[in-house]
């Protein structure tokens, strides 16, 4: 089941970073199992003066195109979202999966796991579920697949560079959201958002390397890393220009716009980098694309 990537020279935290030539391979490996993510054009979005917005993620399939014939199944920790799209995955690629979602998490996402066919655990809070994910892993002989580090992970996520730039070309900046991770084009300027609490990677900057969050409060939870992790901090490190955070009510306002002007219902992640725009904020760049919800300004 495992596909080969030829991995570049660099690497972080004993991680490779992934090359271009990775990312390419990536991209056609996911081509089965995930559709093109389509863009808007401005009329569907008049509050931007000329749009284009688009919306997708794919980990998951990366981490189980990399499983191994002694590892029996993936499992993996998560706010809801980031289980729903192992639970989805894995199903496809005949994988038995257990995830560990925090009790605080949608109800709607728990039970969309387990129509999926997942075992699912319950954990009170979200350092919990890393340490019970951890013993899972090594009681169970099962692929951990984190929800934002490492190098499948990033590298899944990596391809949604071919469709913007295939539909977007010529660029000046990306707004990309952040919750311990981020996916990030070096040739352009790129913009991190987080919600203003929790704020990890911005900390991180801040501090000069990975933290640890004692609380959080966000209606954006699945923004809500409790931590930042060296290789996904590193990487930002390296390919983010500068990071912006967002109140819940900047969110909220968000949310709004893209339900009256797209008829879009997203949940506040998904909002976060357009309502950057939304806000009037200047980033001193004529083409401005975002993730998420993704904008290309004219």
């Amino acid at each position: 089941m495992a596909i080969t990537i030829q991995h570049s020279d660099h690497t972080i935290d004993g991680m490779p970073i992934p090359s271009l030539d990775d990312i390419a391979e990536q991209h056609m490996a996911l081509t089965p199992w995930v559709a093109r993510t389509p863009t808007f054009e401005k009329h569907d979005f008049p509050t931007l003066d000329d749009t284009r917005i688009t919306f997708k993620a794919r980990g998951a399939f990366s981490n189980i195109f990399a499983l191994t014939d002694s590892e029996r199944g993936v499992t993996c920790v998560s706010g809801g979202n980031h289980a729903v799209a192992v639970v989805y995955a894995a199903p496809h690629m005949e994988v038995g999966v257990k995830v560990i979602v925090v009790k605080t998490a949608s109800p709607a996402r728990i039970v969309l796991c387990r129509r999926y066919g997942a075992e699912v655990v319950l954990a009170e809070k979200l350092l919990e579920a890393f340490d019970i994910v951890r013993r899972v892993e090594a009681e169970e002989d099962r692929l951990f697949i984190h929800p934002f580090n490492g190098y499948r992970t990033i590298l899944g996520t990596a391809p949604l560079g071919y469709e913007w730039t295939s539909q977007a070309p010529d660029l000046d900046a990306v707004i990309v959201p952040i919750s311990g991770d981020a996916a990030a084009n070096p040739s352009i300027h790129n913009i991190g958002v987080e919600p203003s609490s929790p704020d990890a990677m911005c900390r991180s900057f801040a501090a000069n390397h990975p933290i640890r969050l004692d609380s959080r409060h966000s209606i954006a939870d699945s923004l809500m890393a409790p931590h930042t992790e060296q290789y996904s901090y590193e990487l930002c490190r390296r390919r983010i220009d500068e990071i912006v955070t967002v109140s819940d009510d900047e969110l909220r306002n968000g949310m709004q716009q893209l339900f009256s002007e797209m008829k879009l219902e997203v949940e506040p992640a998904c909002a976060a980098a357009t309502c950057c725009c939304c806000a009037g904020r200047k980033y001193g760049c004529r083409d401005v694309f975002t993730t998420y919800v993704r904008v290309k300004r004219r």
